[in-house]
């Protein structure tokens, strides 16, 4: 039986305005809030609400054999909360068909993966928290901001009890290999992989409407043909894109709302194919190998690295003043100051300072609010240089109090990590007596 596990990506960064150098101690809000609340409208309107209303109807037409997967960013969820809260009604519909799982990612869409595993941790399970508050689920697979993984991100992931990862299945990591099969980690074994069919996915993601592509246009049962005569020992075809593919990337008028609508029927009529939420796929099918990825890979752009936030001089720079703050933001109970260093690390910040004008220019174009990188970096530069005054007026840097804070947090996790060993053991008792008391 074949696998079809589609999943899409859901998230909005909070903008900053434009904020110059005499801002820089004198105003310390950063953000624009009429073109965050002018975009989330836009794309609500255009895709989230539609396209989730389509999905609740597909999902219900076929008796629950229709299934996808979501991530919900937490700076996405902040978003609907103050501007389209109906949006996340919409999704709890359709968390409520059963035939829906949300998966775990950073809360920030941040990429706190590559600087520090307990911070990583930190904001996994403050994104977490949140997804189990509205949907009533508690994630039990991961996908990294931007499918960005590594040998070592992954060690990092199955420490924190996942059972399952999504990455992208790049070319120079599996050569020959096909990533129609699950994988599992080189440094930790216990973690399934599953890799993106990025020829597929792309063809829906960034070719659909176009004209000059070969295989204008796309229907659902030519898209269906292709699956199903993939080879019949490859196991599972996984479709990853951006949810704003339907009605905002690829507009209502290319017709991508009717393709989404017969896709499922295409699908599901073809013998031994079925859609599996990644969770459900992961339980089904075992790793075939192990892949290996000792430098960070992501699914953007042709190179598919993470040169895309850290490609030049100015997203280096930008990145370690940031992550160079850390220690001291421990120290610090301000809320204020803890929500603006949630959205100092989003990580389109980082995008919009990219210099690839090349083949991924105009990707990089898309909802970017400067006129070019280096209008990006001062701008960031600038939020950054306030934010750090107002730390500093807030927590004096000291590195035995920094120190203390970090061995504090360390006993505190373990102290929770007992506590649930003991609830689990005592539930294992009580079983077990009621075993044989029967």
């Amino acid at each position: 039986m074949k696998t079809v596990c589609l999943y899409f990506q859901v998230h909005q960064p909070f903008r900053y305005r434009r904020y110059r150098f005499f801002d820089i101690g004198n105003d310390h809000y950063y953000y624009d809030d009429y073109s965050n609340e002018a975009i989330l409208h836009k794309v609500s309107e255009k895709c989230y609400l539609p396209a989730n209303k389509l999905i609740l109807s597909l999902i219900k037409k076929h008796g629950g054999k229709f299934r996808v997967a979501f991530s919900l960013s937490g700076i996405a969820l902040e978003q609907f909360s103050l501007y389209a809260p109906e949006v996340i009604k919409s999704f709890q519909e359709l968390a409520k068909t059963g035939c829906v799982e949300f998966l775990s990612e950073t809360y920030s869409h941040s990429m706190v993966s590559m600087v520090d595993p307990e911070l990583f941790a930190k904001q996994v399970k403050m994104h977490d928290d949140l997804i189990e508050k509205y949907f009533g689920q508690r994630p039990t697979v991961f996908r990294n901001t931007e499918l960005i993984y590594s040998d070592e991100i992954g060690e990092q992931v199955a420490a924190m009890g996942f059972k399952a990862m999504l990455t992208e299945g790049a070319r120079h990591i599996l050569g020959w290999k096909s990533p129609n099969y699950i994988y599992c980690g080189a440094a930790a074994p216990q973690l399934k992989l599953l890799l993106r069919n990025y020829k597929l996915s792309d063809d829906v993601a960034f070719r659909f409407s176009n004209k000059g592509w070969n295989e204008y246009p796309l229907t659902a049962d030519k898209f269906a043909n292709w699956i199903a005569k993939i080879n019949q020992h490859e196991e599972i075809v996984n479709l990853f894109m951006d949810y704003e593919t339907l009605g905002e990337h690829q507009w209502k008028e290319s017709g991508i709302f009717d393709f989404m609508t017969k896709l499922p029927a295409a699908i599901i009529a073809k013998k031994g194919i079925s859609f599996r939420t990644p969770s459900e796929a992961a339980n089904k099918h075992n790793p075939i190998s192990v892949v290996s990825v000792p430098h960070p890979i992501s699914w953007a752009d042709e190179e598919r690295d993470l040169s895309a936030w850290l490609g030049n001089e100015m997203q280096k720079e930008a990145f370690d003043k940031l992550y160079s703050l850390k220690d001291q933001v421990a120290l610090c109970k301000d809320p204020d100051i803890l929500k603006d260093w949630n959205y100092l690390q989003i990580s389109d910040h980082f995008y919009y300072m990219c210099t690839k004008f090349f083949s991924d220019g105009e990707v990089h174009k898309y909802f970017n609010p400067y006129e070019n990188p280096y209008e990006a970096f001062i701008n960031y530069m600038n939020v950054l240089s306030d934010f750090h005054i107002r730390l500093d007026a807030k927590v004096t840097i000291d590195p035995v109090a920094i120190e203390l804070e970090r061995l504090r947090s360390l006993i505190d996790e373990k102290d929770k990590k007992i506590e649930e060993l003991e609830v689990k053991s005592a539930k294992k008792r009580t079983h077990k007596k009621v075993e044989k008391a029967g």
